[in-house]
């Protein structure tokens, strides 16, 4: 399947004890720096007492935003090899946060990276991972016996990927036709086939859709 980027399923949270300190990592799917920051704050006020609140970020296509804090543990331990796990692993428009309640004994350098990296990790596998893939969409126009035969054919199982969205009835029935660009050809033809002709499609368009990978929940 083709895909322009892989990011994260939906939003998620996971938590581990290391060494008797808590360690609560949350993420969440954005587009921009502006969607990222705003999530940091939403989850800094929500463990405003914890000893860190350490943030990540990874945004953009090709991943041009990229940018990490260490929120007061040693430099380099904490939001660096957060973001350098979220590029090795091909993973964009990604913000995580990782919170950490101290428990009283030192992880050190290794330990601390281990421990945030480790975080980042558990609550990636709890998102799941997505694909930006490119969908083909045109608005389509037919009447009331048509659009009710469209909706209870069977289609094959190769265009599980078509959705049907956003019906207006008026004089006629309009709604918008999506699919991936491989077989956009594909269902058109067919729906012109189902209708006898009695369609009408507007000019194409391109969209992105975020598809879960199977074996992401």
């Amino acid at each position: 399947m083709e895909f322009q980027y892989l990011t994260v399923g939906k939003e998620a949270r996971s938590e581990q004890i290391i060494e008797k300190s808590r360690f609560i990592a949350t993420v969440r799917p954005v587009s921009t720096r502006e969607e990222a920051e705003a999530f940091f704050a939403e989850v800094r006020r929500e463990f405003r007492d914890a000893t860190h609140n350490v943030p990540a970020m990874v945004i953009g296509e090709k991943m041009q935003v990229q940018w990490g804090s260490d929120d007061g543990e040693p430099q380099g331990t904490s939001g660096a090899p957060i973001v350098q796990m979220l590029v090795n692993r091909g993973i964009t428009n990604v913000a995580i946060v990782v919170t950490r309640y101290f428990g009283g004994v030192k992880l050190g350098t290794g330990g601390l990276v281990r421990a945030y990296t480790s975080s980042a990790e558990r609550v990636l596998s709890e998102a799941g991972t997505a694909a930006a893939v490119p969908f083909t969409m045109s608005r389509v126009e037919t009447d009331y016996a048509i659009y009710n035969k469209i909706m209870n054919y069977r289609f094959p199982d190769e265009f599980k990927s078509m959705a049907i969205e956003n019906a207006e009835f008026a004089e006629r029935v309009s709604f918008n036709i999506s699919s991936t660009r491989e077989i956009y050809e594909r269902i058109k033809n067919l729906l012109t086939e189902i209708s006898g002709g009695n369609i009408v499609f507007s000019e194409s368009e391109e969209v992105i859709r975020l598809l879960v990978l199977e074996g992401s929940e």
